[in-house]
Protein backbone atom coordinates (compact mmCIF):
# COMPACT_ATOMS: atom_id res chain seq x y z
CA UNK A 1 0.00 0.00 0.00
CA UNK A 2 1.35 3.40 -0.93
CA UNK A 3 1.19 6.31 1.53
CA UNK A 4 0.16 8.80 -1.13
CA UNK A 5 -2.64 6.45 -2.25
CA UNK A 6 -4.04 6.42 1.30
CA UNK A 7 -4.03 10.23 1.37
CA UNK A 8 -5.75 10.39 -2.03
CA UNK A 9 -8.33 7.71 -1.17
CA UNK A 10 -9.20 7.38 2.55
CA UNK A 11 -11.34 4.29 1.81
CA UNK A 12 -8.33 2.29 0.58
CA UNK A 13 -7.23 -0.34 3.11
CA UNK A 14 -4.70 -2.41 1.15
CA UNK A 15 -3.64 -3.03 -2.44
CA UNK A 16 -1.26 -5.35 -4.26
CA UNK A 17 -0.29 -6.08 -7.85
CA UNK A 18 -0.32 -9.63 -9.19
CA UNK A 19 -0.96 -11.55 -12.42
CA UNK A 20 -4.60 -11.89 -13.42
CA UNK A 21 -4.37 -15.70 -13.19
CA UNK A 22 -1.84 -18.25 -12.00
CA UNK A 23 0.52 -18.99 -14.87
CA UNK A 24 3.37 -21.37 -15.56
CA UNK A 25 5.23 -21.41 -18.84
CA UNK A 26 4.75 -24.83 -20.42
CA UNK A 27 6.92 -26.78 -22.81
CA UNK A 28 5.95 -28.19 -26.16
CA UNK A 29 5.21 -31.57 -24.55
CA UNK A 30 2.09 -30.24 -22.89
CA UNK A 31 0.92 -28.67 -26.13
CA UNK A 32 1.48 -31.99 -27.92
CA UNK A 33 -0.59 -33.69 -25.19
CA UNK A 34 -3.48 -31.26 -25.81
CA UNK A 35 -3.21 -31.82 -29.56
CA UNK A 36 -3.11 -35.64 -29.25
CA UNK A 37 -6.08 -35.69 -26.85
CA UNK A 38 -8.18 -33.45 -29.08
CA UNK A 39 -7.23 -35.49 -32.16
CA UNK A 40 -8.28 -38.71 -30.40
CA UNK A 41 -11.60 -37.21 -29.28
CA UNK A 42 -12.19 -35.75 -32.76
CA UNK A 43 -11.64 -39.14 -34.41
CA UNK A 44 -14.03 -40.84 -31.98
CA UNK A 45 -16.70 -38.18 -32.57
CA UNK A 46 -16.14 -38.23 -36.34
CA UNK A 47 -16.56 -42.00 -36.65
CA UNK A 48 -19.70 -42.05 -34.50
CA UNK A 49 -21.29 -39.50 -36.84
CA UNK A 50 -21.79 -36.45 -34.59
CA UNK A 51 -19.62 -34.09 -36.61
CA UNK A 52 -21.11 -31.00 -34.94
CA UNK A 53 -19.25 -31.91 -31.73
CA UNK A 54 -15.94 -31.29 -33.52
CA UNK A 55 -16.50 -27.53 -33.13
CA UNK A 56 -16.42 -27.47 -29.29
CA UNK A 57 -13.45 -29.87 -29.23
CA UNK A 58 -11.43 -27.64 -31.55
CA UNK A 59 -12.58 -24.55 -29.65
CA UNK A 60 -11.33 -26.03 -26.37
CA UNK A 61 -8.02 -26.94 -28.04
CA UNK A 62 -7.61 -23.32 -29.13
CA UNK A 63 -8.52 -22.08 -25.63
CA UNK A 64 -5.96 -24.38 -23.95
CA UNK A 65 -3.34 -23.33 -26.49
CA UNK A 66 -3.93 -19.61 -25.91
CA UNK A 67 -3.98 -19.94 -22.10
CA UNK A 68 -0.80 -22.03 -22.18
CA UNK A 69 1.35 -19.72 -24.29
CA UNK A 70 0.01 -16.29 -23.28
CA UNK A 71 1.20 -14.85 -19.96
CA UNK A 72 -1.53 -12.97 -18.07
CA UNK A 73 -1.45 -9.20 -17.57
CA UNK A 74 -0.67 -7.73 -14.17
CA UNK A 75 -3.65 -6.18 -12.36
CA UNK A 76 -4.03 -4.21 -9.17
CA UNK A 77 -6.23 -5.73 -6.47
CA UNK A 78 -7.64 -3.20 -4.01
CA UNK A 79 -9.31 -3.82 -0.65
CA UNK A 80 -11.48 -0.89 0.43
CA UNK A 81 -13.89 -0.25 3.27
CA UNK A 82 -16.76 -1.25 0.94
CA UNK A 83 -15.29 -4.40 -0.62
CA UNK A 84 -12.72 -5.57 -3.14
CA UNK A 85 -11.92 -4.15 -6.57
CA UNK A 86 -10.04 -6.19 -9.15
CA UNK A 87 -9.73 -6.02 -12.94
CA UNK A 88 -12.52 -3.43 -13.19
CA UNK A 89 -14.94 -5.42 -11.00
CA UNK A 90 -16.20 -4.23 -7.60
CA UNK A 91 -17.33 -6.83 -5.06
CA UNK A 92 -19.14 -5.46 -2.00
CA UNK A 93 -18.77 -7.20 1.36
CA UNK A 94 -22.52 -7.91 1.44
CA UNK A 95 -22.20 -9.95 -1.78
CA UNK A 96 -19.40 -12.20 -0.45
CA UNK A 97 -19.78 -15.15 1.93
CA UNK A 98 -16.34 -16.65 2.67
CA UNK A 99 -12.82 -17.05 1.33
CA UNK A 100 -10.05 -19.64 1.19
CA UNK A 101 -6.69 -20.26 -0.49
CA UNK A 102 -5.63 -22.88 -3.00
CA UNK A 103 -2.14 -23.55 -4.34
CA UNK A 104 -1.68 -23.43 -8.12
CA UNK A 105 1.61 -23.24 -10.05
CA UNK A 106 3.51 -22.19 -6.89
CA UNK A 107 1.10 -19.29 -6.33
CA UNK A 108 -1.41 -18.87 -3.54
CA UNK A 109 -4.76 -18.14 -5.14
CA UNK A 110 -7.32 -16.34 -3.00
CA UNK A 111 -10.82 -17.66 -3.74
CA UNK A 112 -13.75 -15.43 -2.79
CA UNK A 113 -17.19 -17.09 -2.75
CA UNK A 114 -20.52 -15.27 -2.95
CA UNK A 115 -23.71 -16.05 -1.07
CA UNK A 116 -26.27 -18.67 -2.10
CA UNK A 117 -27.92 -19.50 -4.45
CA UNK A 118 -25.24 -18.57 -7.02
CA UNK A 119 -21.94 -19.25 -5.21
CA UNK A 120 -19.87 -17.20 -7.64
CA UNK A 121 -16.11 -17.69 -7.28
CA UNK A 122 -13.55 -14.93 -7.80
CA UNK A 123 -9.88 -15.87 -8.00
CA UNK A 124 -7.10 -13.45 -7.05
CA UNK A 125 -3.41 -14.34 -7.21
CA UNK A 126 -1.45 -13.49 -4.06
CA UNK A 127 2.24 -13.16 -5.01
CA UNK A 128 4.01 -13.69 -1.67
CA UNK A 129 3.55 -14.88 1.91
CA UNK A 130 3.64 -11.40 3.45
CA UNK A 131 0.80 -10.20 1.22
CA UNK A 132 -1.15 -13.39 1.97
CA UNK A 133 -0.90 -12.80 5.74
CA UNK A 134 -1.94 -9.17 5.42
CA UNK A 135 -4.88 -9.96 3.10
CA UNK A 136 -6.05 -12.79 5.38
CA UNK A 137 -5.96 -10.47 8.38
CA UNK A 138 -8.00 -7.79 6.58
CA UNK A 139 -10.55 -10.12 4.97
CA UNK A 140 -11.17 -12.07 8.18
CA UNK A 141 -12.71 -8.89 9.67
CA UNK A 142 -15.39 -8.97 6.96
CA UNK A 143 -15.69 -12.58 5.73
CA UNK A 144 -15.43 -16.09 7.11
CA UNK A 145 -12.07 -17.81 6.48
CA UNK A 146 -12.36 -21.49 5.52
CA UNK A 147 -9.14 -23.48 5.96
CA UNK A 148 -10.34 -26.62 4.17
CA UNK A 149 -13.05 -25.77 1.64
CA UNK A 150 -15.75 -28.31 0.85
CA UNK A 151 -15.16 -29.71 -2.61
CA UNK A 152 -18.03 -30.75 -4.85
CA UNK A 153 -18.01 -33.23 -7.73
CA UNK A 154 -16.96 -30.60 -10.27
CA UNK A 155 -13.94 -29.55 -8.19
CA UNK A 156 -12.85 -33.17 -7.78
CA UNK A 157 -13.28 -33.87 -11.51
CA UNK A 158 -11.24 -30.80 -12.48
CA UNK A 159 -8.49 -31.78 -10.06
CA UNK A 160 -8.43 -35.33 -11.46
CA UNK A 161 -8.28 -34.07 -15.05
CA UNK A 162 -5.53 -31.58 -14.24
CA UNK A 163 -3.46 -34.41 -12.76
CA UNK A 164 -3.63 -36.16 -16.16
CA UNK A 165 -1.76 -33.32 -17.85
CA UNK A 166 1.94 -34.18 -17.91
CA UNK A 167 4.34 -32.07 -15.88
CA UNK A 168 7.22 -30.31 -17.55
CA UNK A 169 10.45 -32.24 -17.18
CA UNK A 170 13.41 -30.25 -16.01
CA UNK A 171 16.04 -30.60 -18.67
CA UNK A 172 19.54 -31.04 -17.32
CA UNK A 173 22.36 -30.13 -19.63
CA UNK A 174 25.41 -32.34 -19.97
CA UNK A 175 27.63 -29.72 -18.30
CA UNK A 176 25.40 -29.78 -15.21
CA UNK A 177 25.65 -33.57 -15.02
CA UNK A 178 29.47 -33.44 -14.90
CA UNK A 179 29.47 -31.28 -11.78
CA UNK A 180 26.43 -32.71 -10.05
CA UNK A 181 28.30 -35.24 -7.93
CA UNK A 182 28.55 -39.00 -8.07
CA UNK A 183 26.87 -40.75 -10.95
CA UNK A 184 24.10 -43.27 -10.40
CA UNK A 185 25.30 -45.39 -13.33
CA UNK A 186 27.32 -48.40 -12.09
CA UNK A 187 30.89 -48.41 -13.26
CA UNK A 188 33.28 -51.34 -13.55
CA UNK A 189 35.50 -51.79 -10.53
CA UNK A 190 39.19 -51.69 -11.24
CA UNK A 191 40.78 -55.10 -10.96
CA UNK A 192 44.15 -55.52 -9.34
Amino acid sequence: MQGEDKAANPQLIYSWKAPLRAYKRRSGGVLRFYLALSLLLSLIVFFFGDKVLLIPILTLLFLFYVLTITPPPEVENIVTTFGIETAGISLRWEFLSHFFYVKKFNFSVLTLVSHAPYYYHVYLVVPDEETKQRVTEILSHHLMYVEKPQRNFTDKAINWLSNLVPDDDEEVSSSDQKHSGPSLVPQKAATI
